[in-house]
């Protein structure tokens, strides 16, 4: 450790370190949580819980070990100023995004027709009961304030630009950089010797690693239904951040998914429209999810060519 940073900590530690500070984040949480005198079954309570959660578990746990880990923690998180942010790469993102949601949908559409075999049909039940429960949730959090527009404000605030900004903090800035980092060594000629061989496997760890953090990110969600859409969709996520160098570019795009979801449950309350979320914009035509595909990798593409300063390709 030098000037109170953990330079040369290694990985494994950094990792039970960082888990250390979600569980203690978490513990305390729930702890106050249950304590308070409050109708913990109301969906305003609940909206803010997860607010408060998402800032608790997600963002300030991230923060913190940027802050150990390194003396400059926007650069470890990859959260130059938003200013400075090529406004291309942002565009790009969003433009991803929309291109990618028939794709999304479509896997969303043949998860939700998975069946497991009769021996699992109980945990089959649990599934299926904590999705009817998660969207029940969504349903009540529009209700709030009879559909006003303040508080759809406010949910975007908090079901998407909240998780938006931690979970791609949390998976993407220190979960993907942390499964990518190589212990510092002092020995600079030690450095120099082993610096072809580290160069020669990097691209091939690197997709290891955005497949890894994809599927954490999907399976941390714990919902089945939705577990082959949500890992994609961190793929893409991944591979953006990866390329583009920024994390703004992942957080936007997180945002637009999220942000979206939130937009259409609440015109579905307010004007009884009958659409479901999980499978708006999915599509069985073949041509259009072949130019999904084909786009969405284009953009990706597109961001690397931008963005060949980081060299990391």
């Amino acid at each position: 450790m030098t000037n109170g940073i953990q330079k040369d900590l290694h990985p494994l530690l950094k990792l039970a370190e960082w888990l250390g500070i979600i569980v203690a984040a978490i513990t305390i949480l729930m702890a106050v949580w249950l304590l308070l005198p409050i109708d913990h079954a109301a969906p305003f309570n609940l909206l803010v819980f997860q607010a408060v959660q998402a800032v608790c578990t997600f963002i300030v746990p991230a923060w913190m070990v940027a802050r150990l880990w390194s003396a400059q923690p926007e650069s470890f998180l990859h959260l130059k100023p938003l200013e400075q942010t090529d406004r291309t790469l942002l565009l790009i993102s969003i433009a991803t995004m929309i291109c990618a949601l028939p794709l999304i949908n479509c896997l969303a559409y043949y998860n939700s027709k998975i069946t497991l075999p009769a021996s699992l049909h109980g945990l089959e039940l649990r599934m299926m009961a904590l999705e009817e429960r998660a969207a029940a949730m969504l349903k009540a959090f529009m209700s709030i304030g009879d559909g006003s527009l303040i508080f759809l404000l406010i949910n975007l605030l908090v079901l998407a630009v909240l998780p938006a900004i931690g979970e791609e903090m949390t998976f993407r800035g220190v979960l993907q950089s942390l499964l990518s980092a190589k212990r510092s060594n002092s020995d600079s000629g030690q450095q120099s010797a082993i610096s072809n061989q580290q160069s020669a496997i990097s691209n091939q760890q690197s997709h290891i690693v955005v497949w890894l953090t994809a599927f954490i990110f999907s399976f941390i969600h714990f919902q089945f239904y939705g577990f082959l859409p949500r890992m994609f969709l961190g793929l893409i996520l991944g591979y953006l951040f990866y390329y583009s160098g920024s994390l703004w570019t992942s957080i936007l795009m997180h945002f637009v998914n999220n942000g979206a979801a939130v937009v259409v449950s609440y015109f579905q309350y307010k004007n009884g429209i009958d659409v479901d979320v999980d499978n708006f914009g999915a599509t069985d035509s073949v041509w259009v999810l072949l130019a999904s595909l084909i786009v969405t990798v284009g953009s990706i593409v597109l961001c690397a060519k931008i963005n060949k300063r980081y060299g990391r390709q």
